[in-house]
């Protein structure tokens, strides 16, 4: 999978946070894809569905005509990513992750938390502007 896409038809593919977004979801997919298979609709599911909601969050945003509802979802986003963040505390905890792989992941979703965060200000700004 690139990590861009070669033409960008949508709003919200510009968007740094929602690339960074892409490859999180693409780096939880391949640790959960050594999960037992008793977790598939379990834990399996679960922090992967929530990952892409992520994603799902920032481009619904970007399609909302005014910055306080673009804020809006890209506070969903911001919380949306905080159940991952849980999820892979979890799957260390039963041994299903690697510490240190879940401690570069939970970094990443930091990172992100807080690019999603100066994004969401941004909107707020823009809508106290307006």
């Amino acid at each position: 999978m690139n990590e861009q896409p070669a033409e960008r038809f949508f709003s919200y593919e510009k968007l740094d946070v929602w690339q960074d977004a892409r490859g999180l979801i693409r780096d939880v997919y391949q640790l959960t894809s050594g999960f037992p298979s008793s977790e598939k609709f379990g834990l399996v599911s679960q922090l992967n569905r929530a990952m892409v909601s992520v994603a799902c969050n920032l481009a619904e945003g970007s399609a909302r005509t005014s910055s306080k509802d673009q804020a809006h979802f890209s506070q969903l986003s911001f919380s949306s990513l905080m159940e991952p963040a849980c999820l892979l505390t979890i799957a260390q905890d039963l041994n299903y992750a690697d510490a240190l792989v879940t401690s570069v992941l939970r970094e990443r979703i930091h990172f992100l938390s807080s690019r999603i965060n100066k994004l969401r200000q941004s909107q707020l700004n823009r809508a106290a502007s307006n």
